[in-house]
């Protein structure tokens, strides 16, 4: 009985957290104070495993291109890191003139109007060897940004991106979840909190991501 007052409480925090720095700045250090993580359920697991992918890739080597960024990959030592963000760049249509060793696309995926396209255009945007790391939601509720069109199972994802033209064996797909998690976003953001363990459910994913990876043109 007490699900919904809490979800709603949550919603106004977050909502009031958004739009109010001082606010925003009360809750991190109240729940720092109680010790309440407050990373996002969806992000807790595959955000460590994809620095660890990053980093196995020696970025102080890497070109990277993030779409669409925000502030979780920027800041790593990348040899060179641009960012290209939607409306003034479109992946579904555009393409830079240049290659990259590495392109991000981190909770973007779902939200464009034409994945297969965008897929192409990362494809042509990668050395032959480079990387495309993506992270998406799956069994989480529709948020518009301004789109919310597309779902991917791993499996899924990975055919996916075979489909636009990487090698299906370059493509390796991973995915986390399990019915707390599927519960804890179904009215609101669910935040880590003062879970000690995140044990994953093959049937109940709520974050998929994947590393799919160009032909190299002597393969």
């Amino acid at each position: 009985m007490l699900t919904m007052p809490i979800a709603r409480l949550r919603r106004q925090i977050q909502g009031r957290a958004a739009s109010n720095d001082v606010f925003k700045r009360f809750v991190t250090a109240t729940a720092s104070l109680l010790r309440y993580d407050l990373t996002h359920l969806t992000r807790a697991v595959y955000q460590p495993h994809c620095r660890s992918l990053i980093e196995s890739m020696r970025p102080e080597g890497l070109d990277v291109l993030e779409i669409s960024a925000g502030e979780t990959w920027k800041h790593l030592p990348f040899q060179s890191y641009t960012e290209m963000n939607f409306p003034a760049f479109d992946i579904c249509q555009d393409r830079l003139d240049r290659q990259f060793d590495l392109i991000i696309a981190d909770q973007v995926f779902e939200h464009l109007l034409w994945p297969y396209r965008a897929g192409r255009n990362v494809l042509a945007m990668l050395r032959p060897g480079g990387s495309f790391l993506v992270m998406t939601p799956f069994l989480i509720r529709i948020h518009e940004g301004p789109h919310d069109c597309s779902r991917w199972t791993a499996l899924g994802m990975r055919h996916f991106f075979a489909e636009v033209g990487f090698p299906l064996d370059h493509v390796q797909a991973w995915s986390w979840g399990n019915v707390g998690a599927v519960k804890a976003n179904l009215l609101t953001w669910g935040r880590v909190g003062w879970r000690k363990s995140l044990p994953n459910s093959v049937s109940h994913p709520v974050s998929v991501w994947a590393l799919a990876t160009k032909q190299k043109k002597t393969e």
